[in-house]
């Protein structure tokens, strides 16, 4: 089994102060793959004090130096791809073609774009022609605790460590204690990469412990954080006492609305677009909205498509979709599977227990569920498994209102061949995010949502000002 018992802190891997063993799990197996540590509030406070002396000279390094490091760092990355594959397969149940090409292609994506909008970006701005004198000037933020969810490891470990450090702010990262040994390999390419000491540091940990610990903590100045609405708020109120500015990335219950005009293809994309990393995406379409004149066929092709979607180890190559993360998650779904029955939707595809030939692993049956109505709890809840709710709609102005009918904001997809009603519906949808007819969102574009889905946004030029502060001078001389 492997042992990963040791953190990143100024430079170097050290024994924890005051660590507890975790066993990681390989979800497909059921059986542990890794042991590591958990850390304390006393191995908190050393990752921090580190953070915080290599602040001033990390903020006065020159960007260019900043960005050379980062260009490093990508080499690496694309270099040991392979290895990051591997890791995040076992730990949380990517099957190993979707973790080498879609999960660790996330981190190649993210890093290359922060570096071409790195490239670009004015640290130092005129505030305009009326005022030659004046300068608004970014700065980092300071200390920066960075917290990451298993679901899409490197997807967000990039998102947030490579713009804060193109930004200038030294940071400490506490990945999920499910899937921490991505975060640990990407902490061997920061120290390969020859960031300076104390710009990047990793203490393992779970929510209650270290990151109770990091999102309180009076040396940190920012914290980004990616999970669950619940911690969401909680992690808001404690660190409300130091009024630390708090990025959130929470969940969501994109809805999917499919018009009688949308292309052909619509439906089937709708189903494997929510049946991807096994429904475990916050931006997940998994209320597929479709107008009456076409929902009889929505449902039979539905049901079609969800049940041709093969279950397997994450271990085997192939297009399948593997394991949750855990048997908790395992046993919130079939619950919430078990409710949308007893609530009275009609279950088309899939169901409760493991797919046939299945009896070990935290395996779910792909499921869909028709005739759902917008108050049921499937359809209120994010559900974080390979679970679809289709609910009917008469008219444009009803699509919106039930699509905009939740606490979330974070992604909605349109699926019409006329192309100002898309335009129309998608200025009405209140989600930081839509996607139309299936186009994906373009290089550098912000990633985040509104309401209950959190503030703040990643990737490209928004993510990198997400970790700077404004300043404004006047009386400036171009001596």
């Amino acid at each position: 089994m492997i042992e990963k018992r040791q953190f990143y802190i100024n430079g170097e891997w050290v024994d924890p102060i005051e660590g507890k063993d975790l066993n990681v799990i390989d979800p497909s197996t059921e059986e542990p793959c890794a042991v590591i540590s958990l850390g304390s509030q006393a191995d908190v406070d050393k990752a921090v004090a580190a953070a915080k002396a290599a602040f001033p000279a990390w903020m006065a390094t020159p960007v260019a130096e900043r960005i050379a490091l980062v260009e490093k760092l990508l080499e690496i990355y694309k270099r040991r791809g392979e290895e990051m594959g591997a890791a995040m397969s076992m730990e949380m149940g990517a099957p190993i073609d979707m973790a080498n090409t879609q999960q660790v292609g996330a981190g190649t994506w993210h890093i290359t774009n922060f570096l071409k909008a790195a490239k670009n970006f004015e640290f130092i701005r005129p505030l305009g022609d009326h005022a030659p004198n004046d300068r608004i000037i970014y700065e980092p933020i300071g200390v920066c605790a960075l917290i990451t969810p298993w679901n899409w490891p490197m997807n967000q470990v990039t998102l947030k460590v490579v713009a804060a450090a193109i930004a200038g702010c030294t940071m400490v990262l506490k990945p999920s204690e499910e899937s921490p040994l991505d975060a640990m390999l990407f902490a061997e390419f920061m120290d390969e990469a020859g960031f300076p000491k104390g710009v990047f540091n990793l203490v393992n940990g779970d929510g209650m412990g270290v990151g109770t610990a990091l999102t309180g903590h009076k040396d940190v100045d920012m914290v980004s954080f990616t999970g669950s609405t619940r911690a969401g708020i909680a992690i808001s109120k404690n660190a409300a006492d130091t009024v630390k500015r708090v990025h959130l990335e929470l969940g969501g219950k994109g809805a999917n609305i499919i018009f009688a005009d949308a292309d052909d293809k619509a439906v089937k994309r709708g189903v494997l677009h929510m049946m991807n990393n096994t429904g475990q995406s916050c931006n997940a379409p998994s209320r597929m909205l479709v107008q009456k004149g076409a929902y009889d066929m929505a449902v039979e092709t539905a049901a079609e498509v969800a049940s041709k979607v093969t279950v397997g180890s994450a271990h085997e190559a192939g297009r399948h979709i593997g394991p949750v993360v855990n048997e908790a998650q395992w046993n919130k779904i079939q619950g919430l599977i078990q409710t949308g029955i007893d609530e009275g939707a009609r279950l088309v595809a899939g169901g409760l227990g493991r797919p046939e030939g299945l009896n070990k692993g935290f395996f779910v049956r792909p499921t869909v569920f028709a005739d759902v109505t917008n108050d049921m709890t499937i359809a209120r809840e994010e559900i974080f498994g390979p679970v679809l709710s289709i609910i009917p709609f008469e008219t444009e102005e009803e699509a919106i209102a039930i699509a905009n009918d939740t606490v979330y904001g974070l992604t909605n997809y349109v699926q019409t061949q006329d192309g100002s009603k898309a335009n129309r519906v998608a200025q009405q949808l209140r989600s930081g995010m839509v996607e139309i007819n299936g186009t994906s969102r373009g290089a550098g574009a912000p990633f985040g949502g509104m309401k209950q889905s959190g503030n703040g946004r990643e990737a490209g030029m928004w993510g990198i000002e997400d970790f700077l502060e404004i300043k404004a001078v006047s009386g400036w001389t171009n001596d």
